[in-house]
């Protein structure tokens, strides 16, 4: 980069095209980065900008590191310079080096009064134009709260709803909101805004969960918290870390889970059940790894969470953690944990936390979580002998997922199938087929295109 004495490449550029005023040059460089960004399919560049103040440093050969990566990218479609050789000396560029106007060649230690009063003059000019900048933003309160409306929307209906299209409809929204986060806007809008991207990639972490892309779930997870973090909200934060503790525990990594089950344990929510859901998760690790007494302690510690849970989730839908969902975690414990008491008690737990799905309005039933609830009860009762009432179960299981596939319900159906073919009642009549309908709407599954698989 040139130095403060030397003349800059951009400082006789500017001269010699006549943009040496501010708005004349601001509105060349509108120009170019409306064109670049048309040329090169990238948005961000038609919002790149310069403040009044920068230009005057610039154009003073004060350039400091010099322009920023978009900015450079339209100061050299503009110019067709690179931005190294724009803010390099002029002579290197093998470019006349005359000298700029007096006003921009003050010698140091010049103390006149003409020299003072317009420096004076100057300083209060760019305070000014700082002030306006500071005070410009790309959103406002109506922006957010339709962004705020859009989520809620999302969130309340993704349970019934099929992923593909979903994950779609979301993805073009967390692109928007990166996009806003990207302008300029108040502290307040900007806290609101990375809340927002939070929500949203964390919805996209569960959908690529729900899809059986474990990685991509856990990068989405890992951007969630970050925006979590900027957001300040510990509700989300420990939501997240459930999001990837569960994550976790699917793919056979329990000891996983119960790390990352502690280090969201460490956020308070302001409100809602995030706290629950990390205690039932938990439960379930341990369960996992055999471990009784941790497990136990575990589920006994949901409920006490869910005495002292106030107020609703924010924004609620499947960010909430309901009773029925707690109740369908404490039966797959139970499960893990085996022998005839835990499995009574698992068929109790499955039973109800059936029922409770079943009696929310169709609208807003949660059908995967229902499934999954239906799938330990399936297995408690063929544990108990009870193949009529597991093959109930079934039949439900695979006429939703039917419509809804998920990897989780699929999963288990695997599951199921080969609890079956080791048990007696494997070799029924209703076992042989059950065990059929399982494998076929497993074929059917993975027979489809990856777009019908929402």
């Amino acid at each position: 980069m040139a130095s403060d004495q030397e003349i800059s490449l951009f400082q006789v550029l500017v001269q010699q095209r006549g943009l040496g005023e501010y708005l004349v040059f601001l509105k060349q460089l509108q120009t170019a980065a409306a064109e670049v960004a048309r040329l090169e399919h990238n948005p961000a560049l038609a919002k790149v900008t310069i403040g009044e103040r920068q230009f005057s440093r610039w154009t003073r050969g004060q350039h400091g590191s010099g322009p920023r990566p978009l900015t450079a990218r339209v100061l050299e479609h503009l110019f067709q310079r690179s931005a190294r050789e724009l803010f390099g000396p002029a002579r290197a560029a093998g470019e006349r080096s005359s000298r700029l106007p007096a006003a921009q060649c003050i010698e140091p230690g010049a103390s006149s009064d003409a020299h003072t009063r317009d420096l004076l003059m100057t300083a209060a000019s760019e305070s000014a134009s700082f002030a306006a900048y500071a005070e410009q933003s790309n959103v406002g309160p109506h922006s957010l709260e339709q962004l705020s409306a859009d989520i809620r929307r999302i969130v309340s209906t993704y349970p019934n709803r099929p992923v593909v299209p979903l994950f779609e409809e979301v993805l073009s929204l967390r692109d928007r909101c990166f996009e806003l986060l990207e302008g300029r806007q108040p502290p307040a809008y900007t806290s609101d805004l990375y809340l927002a991207a939070s929500v949203l990639c964390g919805i996209l972490a569960n959908a690529s969960f729900d899809l059986g892309a474990y990685r991509e779930a856990e990068t989405q997870a890992r951007t969630a918290f970050v925006c979590a973090e900027q957001a300040g909200h510990n509700g989300l934060r420990s939501w997240i870390r459930g999001t990837q503790a569960l994550i976790c525990y699917w793919e056979e990594r329990p000891h996983d889970a119960i790390r990352l089950v502690k280090s969201g344990e460490q956020y308070v929510p302001e409100n809602g059940t995030a706290h629950i859901r990390l205690a039932s998760i938990a439960a379930r690790a341990h369960a996992r790894l055999g471990q009784e007494h941790d497990a136990v302690a575990a589920l006994r510690r949901a409920d006490e969470y869910r005495e002292q849970a106030a107020d609703d989730d924010i924004p609620g839908g499947m960010l909430a953690f309901p009773l029925a969902k707690q109740r369908f975690y404490a039966a797959t414990t139970r499960l893990w944990l085996g022998g005839d008491a835990n499995n009574r008690e698992a068929a109790a737990l499955a039973e109800e936390a059936v029922a409770l799905y079943e009696s929310a309005p169709p609208e807003n039933q949660r059908l995967g979580e229902l499934s999954l609830a239906r799938m330990d009860l399936a297995l408690a009762e063929l544990a108990g002998d009870e193949i009529e009432g597991a093959a109930h179960q079934i039949d439900a299981v695979i006429a939703v997922a039917s419509r809804r596939p998920t990897e989780s319900v699929s999963r288990r159906l695997g599951q199921f199938a080969r609890r079956l073919a080791a048990s007696p009642a494997g070799t029924s009549a209703i076992g042989l087929s059950l065990q059929d309908g399982i494998m076929q709407h497993r074929r059917a599954r993975n027979e489809l295109p990856a777009g019908g698989r929402g």
